[in-house]
């Protein structure tokens, strides 16, 4: 094992606490740490990404049932339509998407594609943990349920499309349409995270080949890491770690696509 893989080794233990602290950012940092430091090729590193991030967020979804902090009547809500759009966008859309892709005289590679896409998703994931949040304050209405179903399918073809499991925007979702509170909605985000990802990652057993060493041993140091930020959620305080989680998420942004574009 070379160095550069000890480092991935030891940035999946970032994975699961970015995951324990605050529900979301997990596959935020999984696809550029398998892409550029455990040098998978993109669109399996997408596919690893739904894996560790599901069953690491699994992990932290039974801890925050078992600790009262899950609506399960949100997860099923939410969760069967993301499901349901996840399995369908790996297992039948993207196979669908050439490895390079033409329009007219112009062609570019499916895995640039897939990394900028990636990286817009993250400067919106950004934009979202650093700018001030009002959410909190809108408790006093009845939840927009059909929003959340809505707002189901959109999260889980975009969970299917970049490996992301969404947390960044099922909690605002959760927050604004099913009216919960702030740590609720953490432990419920956890477990759709853990349900769309997993069952995403099975639309994919059919096209890619598996290093399942790696990928077991990814996944192990990134559930250890859920359980530190659990309880690392004692002492830190939320609003001012979303904030600085923005921050970092929105450098590695801005380093992806000039990787990708410029270079």
């Amino acid at each position: 094992m070379d160095y550069t893989s000890l480092i991935g080794y030891a940035l999946a233990l970032l994975i699961g606490i970015s995951l324990g602290l605050i529900g979301s950012g997990g596959s935020i940092l999984t696809v550029p740490i398998l892409v550029y430091i455990m040098k998978v090729e993109p669109f399996i590193a997408t596919a690893y990404s739904l894996f560790i991030v599901g069953s690491t967020s699994l992990v932290g979804g039974i801890k925050n049932y078992i600790d009262k902090k899950v609506d399960l009547k949100a997860v099923a809500l939410f969760g069967i339509p993301s499901v349901i759009t996840v399995y369908i966008t790996r297992a039948y859309l993207l196979p669908l998407v050439p490895d390079i892709i033409s329009i007219g005289s112009w062609s570019i590679d499916k895995n640039i594609v897939l990394m900028v896409l990636f990286a817009l998703v993250m400067f919106t994931s950004a934009t979202k943990m650093i700018r001030p949040k009002k959410q909190e304050e809108v408790q006093d209405t009845k939840p927009a349920l059909s929003g959340l179903f809505i707002q189901g399918i959109l999260i889980g073809l975009l969970a299917g499309t970049v490996g992301a499991g969404g947390g960044f925007l099922i909690i605002p979702a959760l927050v604004l349409f099913a009216k919960m509170p702030m740590r609720q909605a953490v432990g419920t985000s956890l477990c759709i995270i853990a349900i769309q990802s997993l069952i995403g990652f099975l639309g994919d057993l059919g096209h890619t080949a598996m290093d399942w060493g790696m990928l077991l041993t990814f996944s192990a140091i990134s559930i250890i890491g859920i359980f530190i930020g659990i309880y690392l959620t004692r002492f830190v305080p939320d609003k001012n770690l979303k904030k600085g989680f923005g921050y970092f998420v929105l450098i590695m942004a801005i380093y992806i696509l000039i990787k990708e574009v410029f270079l």
